[in-house]
């Protein structure tokens, strides 16, 4: 399970968010997936997943997500990655800045059927709205 785990992980952070192909949500996320994330409550599900990596890729067109650890065990698998990207379109009702960002954050995945089914994320949102410009040091 480790290992097709792994590979869920690095899908996600490269397939999906860094290249932007969205369809890959269909292999990758469960039907009933649950999504924890207390910045972007309600991404449950495949078709939740495209139109929120869809929305950060409009945004940050450049985006670029890179893993920096992996660690799986069981039906569980932690990433740790950084994010970086050129602010060039609207962000829920934040013009483009133009700013360049790096984001950090970690997501716990549960995988099961080859899917994952439950997700928790964790990403410095605070940071990257200083990066922004829009919220002050």
């Amino acid at each position: 399970m480790s290992e097709a785990s792994t590979t869920l992980a690095y899908r996600i952070m490269d397939e999906l968010f860094t290249r932007g192909w969205l369809e890959v949500a269909d292999e990758i996320y469960a039907v009933d997936h649950v999504s924890h994330d207390a910045v972007n409550p309600g991404m449950d599900g495949p078709e939740a997943m495209k139109h929120f990596v869809a929305g950060y890729r409009e945004a940050f067109p450049d985006l670029e997500m890179i893993v920096e650890d992996v660690i799986a065990s069981g039906e569980k698998v932690v990433v740790r990655w950084v994010a970086r990207g050129t602010h060039r379109g609207t962000l829920v009702n934040l013009s483009p800045t133009g700013r360049q960002v790096v984001v950090t954050g970690m997501h716990i995945l549960r995988v099961q059927d080859g899917k994952v089914q439950e997700d928790w994320v964790n990403w410095d949102t605070l940071g990257m709205m200083q990066q922004l410009g829009v919220v002050s040091e």
